[in-house]
């Protein structure tokens, strides 16, 4: 009976797409992956597999990322996280360094990112005297990504912010806080 070699990967997301391609890149280099769709699978899959490794969306239906994260401390104790979202934020990534992960990655991301994130650890300790943005701050961010991903289309930003198109040109005009 030999010992398995190959360190076990357990990637978790919602978006079938992402997962499937995380999963193949992950074989490919290595890595022998278990999958989950969301917290309760994670939760019976990484029960079955321990997994050395992980990359576990923010938000998904129902539990969250953070909440899996948690979860997986207690099955899993030796497991390294990543938390991986497209709602990238300073309060997120330290909630998620306090609470286990080692590292932070924002969508779209592919294996080599995740892979980096975990041999660049943030830091050891997260303290509490980190600050996070302003509400002017957090919002301007937020206008930017939604603006980027409508291609620039202040139309289409405003209805996806569910805002008036001039509200959105005059926040636009003003200058980042």
């Amino acid at each position: 009976m030999s010992e398995r070699k190959r360190p076990i990967f357990l990637v978790v997301d919602d978006d079938d797409t992402l997962r499937g391609r995380m999963e193949k890149s992950l074989t490919r280099r290595g890595y022998d992956v278990c999958c989950a769709a969301n917290f309760d699978e994670a939760v019976e899959v990484a029960g079955a597999c321990q997994p050395q490794l992980a990359v576990l969306d923010l938000k998904m239906p129902g539990k969250s990322g953070l909440d899996l994260l948690t979860k997986l401390a207690e099955i899993s104790p030796q497991t390294r996280s990543v938390i991986l979202t497209g709602y990238g934020s300073i309060t997120n990534a330290v909630e998620a360094i306090k609470l286990g992960a080692v590292n932070y990655v924002t969508k779209p991301a592919d294996a080599d990112q995740v892979l980096a994130a975990l041999e660049e650890t943030i830091c050891e300790e997260v303290s509490d005297d980190i600050v996070p943005p302003s509400l002017a701050t957090a919002q301007w961010e937020h206008i930017q990504r939604v603006l980027a991903s409508c291609d620039g289309n202040i139309s289409e930003a405003a209805r996806v912010l569910d805002i008036p198109r001039r509200t959105l040109q005059r926040k636009l005009k003003k200058l980042a806080p």
